[in-house]
């Protein structure tokens, strides 16, 4: 029940509208009218928590892999670095832009996990 609940819980961060009653229907195979989207992403949710005990928390390699899991048929870049820019707007207007997609793979290889884990 509290893995549902996690899972409803991330999804309702994101203004998805899913009940708790329709994400434990998803996990249980049962069909939900929902968006697709919405549908998949409780899935997906649902795969990186059964295999979330499989993968070591400071791999870079499992990083990906838990990313993979997250985001499968959702984005096409799933499971690797993004290849292309990323911002946040307001509107139309750029707020923040995101580290130029080409640094991403070198920046994340930088610095061991474990380290940023403790703030080193």
């Amino acid at each position: 029940m509290n893995r549902i609940k996690t899972i409803h819980s991330s999804l309702a961060i994101e203004q998805y509208t899913l009940s708790l009653e329709q994400v434990s229907d998803v996990i249980n195979g049962k069909r939900v009218l929902a968006a697709p989207k919405e549908i998949q992403e409780v899935k997906n949710a649902y795969e990186a928590y059964e295999k979330l005990r499989k993968l070591e928390p400071y791999s870079l390699e499992d990083l990906l892999k838990a990313h993979k899991y997250m985001m499968s048929n959702l984005v096409s870049e799933a499971g690797t670095f993004r290849s292309r820019g990323v911002g946040v707007y307001a509107g139309e207007q750029l707020i923040h832009a995101g580290m130029p997609a080409q640094y991403v793979p070198e920046i994340m290889a930088f610095s061991d996990l474990r380290d940023r884990s403790r703030g080193l």
